[in-house]
Formats: structure tokens, sequence, C-alpha cells
């Protein structure tokens, strides 16, 4: 009986309908609604009072229009140090492009840079820190790089026995869970650990799933702290106030970004120099209503195709009709585009697709002409063994 189960999940997942379901009352909120742990200064102030505090931010650290960095300051926090990820501290660096210590230029305090020389708290960074504050507004997806930067930050600081206070945000993608899970032989800062692309939890929760698991370097186990979002809706996609990082403006480039995400390993755009980027693909050989030029600008210098004529398509539109989507990784995009360009000689991904894929065997089925459907009824069991773990640490 338990195979006719599973023979029967594998075939409803195949046609998108056990993720419909998951989904059915999917809602966006708007973000004059957006709501985070960071807010309910009460449920964390105590354990920050009369000590030395490092804080995790960038941009998105907000407790409404204040920073959080600013707010603490203001309540007589002592904050020791501001420790900084992948695009910086006011999040307007390249992705990818290393990032430097220095100075905050309103409050003095010094910046240490997690995505530069280290991109895990030192020694030298950690020796007058008594707890640490974690605050990174995360988008759900495995290669987004902010949860890399929390397991490197709770491991460094189980090491000298800081505790860490992680305050919870919003999953804009945490309405699903889709992909192929990560294999050990593609760990890397853009996948860390066995989960699938799309894993459906908040940062909070996912750091407590780190630590649960045994993840960190040695099995160490962080002191871990998270302060949970009041009235959190799992069901939703939320706008969020600030843009996480430069090529995600809006709520249509992070709901998109997981599937056109693994363009970033192939021969084809996402949009990046232009004004909607992660909302549009193309490349100068493909067919498309679409047209897009490249050029370089803040947060996107040199972009791929530079000053070439782009086709493809623009996805603005899909990601409006959000609440009849299917809710999972649309790998058609992917498929359609590489069989369009390989016709014509081009030889499609790059030695990144793996790391992004977190495995070599999506690559081989697209090669293969696998189609979407067939690709995903191969994900259902390492997803289902998956869904248990997660709901070991699912918090809301």
């Amino acid at each position: 009986m338990r195979n006719i189960i599973r023979f029967a999940m594998a075939i409803l997942l195949a046609f998108g309908f056990m993720a419909q379901a998951e989904s059915q009352d999917l809602r966006l909120i708007p973000k004059e609604q957006y709501v985070c742990g960071a807010q309910d200064t009460d449920n964390y102030l105590h354990l920050v009072e009369g000590k030395s505090v490092g804080v995790v931010a960038n941009q998105t650290s907000l407790i409404g229009a204040t920073h959080l960095v600013d707010s603490l300051v203001s309540l007589g926090v002592n904050v020791k140090r501001i420790f900084t990820p992948e695009h910086g501290f006011r999040g307007a660096a390249d992705a990818g492009a290393k990032v430097t210590d220095g100075k905050d230029m309103k409050t003095g305090i010094e910046i240490a840079s997690l995505y530069g020389k280290t991109k895990k708290p030192t020694d030298e960074m950690l020796k007058d820190i008594d707890i640490m504050l974690f605050y990174l507004q995360d988008v759900g997806v495995r290669f987004y790089t902010y949860i890399s930067t929390l397991t490197y930050v709770m491991e460094a600081c189980a090491e000298h026995d800081i505790r860490v206070v992680v305050l919870d945000c919003p999953n804009p993608n945490g309405f699903y869970i889709d992909g192929p899970i990560l294999r050990p032989e593609n760990t890397s800062f853009v996948g860390m650990h066995p989960v699938p692309i799309v894993y459906g939890m908040t940062i909070g929760e996912y750091g407590k799933m780190v630590n649960g698991e045994g993840w960190l370097k040695g099995a160490v186990h962080c002191e871990l702290t998270v302060v949970s979002i009041p009235g959190y809706d799992r069901n939703a996609i939320y706008e969020l106030p600030v843009k996480p990082s430069p090529n995600l403006p809006n709520w249509e480039s992070v709901y998109l970004y997981p599937s056109l995400c693994l363009f970033e390993g192939t021969i084809v755009s996402v949009g990046r120099g232009t004004d909607k980027p992660f909302q549009i693909f193309g490349h100068p050989a493909l067919r498309g209503d679409y047209t897009f030029t490249p050029k370089s600008m803040e947060g996107a210098s040199k972009p791929m195709f530079e000053g070439e004529l782009c086709r493809g398509l623009d996805l603005t539109e899909f990601a409006h009709g959000y609440a009849s989507n299917t809710p999972q990784l649309h790998l058609e995009w992917l498929i359609d585009a590489y069989q369009q360009l390989t016709e014509k000689n081009y030889l499609f991904f790059k030695k990144y697709f793996d790391l992004l894929a977190g495995d070599s065997i999506l690559k081989q089925q697209i090669e293969n002409r696998k189609s979407a459907e067939g690709i995903r009824a191969s994900w259902v069991k390492d997803l289902e063994n998956f869904r248990v773990i997660r709901s070991k640490y699912l918090i809301y």
C-alpha cells in the first residue's frame, strides 16, 4: 500500500496538482503590511543590554524606516561591530564582487566584511563580541548566499561560545518546496546543505535546521535564539520593503528568481544591466517577442551581452498571474532555451550550472531531452525525505 501511495504522489507532483494544493489560497502581502521579528524589540532587547553586540546586517535590516543599527544605538545598546554579507552594508555591490571592511559613516561603527578576505568571522572579529544579532532579508532559495553567511556566523559563534539571535523575517518564496537536493560534491557558498533549491522555510527556521541536523563544521552546536514574526503567513508572497540585493528590485523578480537564476549557469542573460533583472531572459540568437540591450549600471558592471541586442521573454505578466500559476520551479523556459541554442551549435551550460542545480543530474536530464514533468517526478522521493527533516524545525 505504501508503494502505491508513493506512486500516486509522484504522478500528482509530476502534473503539478500537489504543488497547487499547497498554495491554493496564495496571496500577495503588500510592503505596507510587512512585519518582521526585528520590530518586536521587547523580545530581544533584554538579551543585548549591557553586552558588547555584533550585528550581521545590510540595507534590508530595517525596523519600519529605521535601520536596526540606528535603533539599537538610540536605545543605548553597545554595538561593537557590524558584519556585512555579499553586496555590502548598503547593498550596492555587484553579485560576486568583494566587499571591503570599513566604517559606517553615520555611526562610526566598524564594519567587517563577510564577503571579502573571509566569509566566516575570524577570531579577531569576534574577540570582543558577547552576543550576535543576525538580521538579513532572505528570499528562500538555496543559492541565495545569506543562508550561507548565517551558517558561517553560527559556526564561528559556536566555536567561541557566543549566542546568535536571528531576527526572523518572511520568506517571499516560502509557499512551496521544489528542486533537486544538493549533493556533497557540489557543495559551495551557493549551496552548503542537502536541501532543495526552494525549501519553504524562514531564515530562522533554516538556522534551527542547520543546528539540529549537525551541519556546522565538526557538528558544533550554536546557542541559537529565533525572534519570531508576528502573524506570519507561510502561504503568501511578501512584497519586500527594500530590495534584498541590487538585481532583485521588486516582488516580481524575487518570485521569478528561483527559476531564472538557473540561467546564470548558462550562456543566457537574465537581464542584469537592464531595469528588469530576473524578470526577463534572452540571448542574441534566441527567438522571442521581447528584446533588450544590457548596459553597465550600479549593481551590474559589465553585464553579459553588454551593448548587444538580446531576444527572449518578459515574464512580468506571468508573475502577476501568481494566484493561478502552479507553485514550482518552471523548467520549461530553461529547456526551450537549451533546445533553441544547441540547435544552433552553442555550448549552453557552464561549469557553474551544477553548483546552482546542486547536482549534475539536472543538466543530464535536459541534455537527454527529458520533459519538465519527467524531471520533476524524479525529485519526489528526495523531496518527501526533506519534508520530514524540515518539519522538525518549523516555527509557524
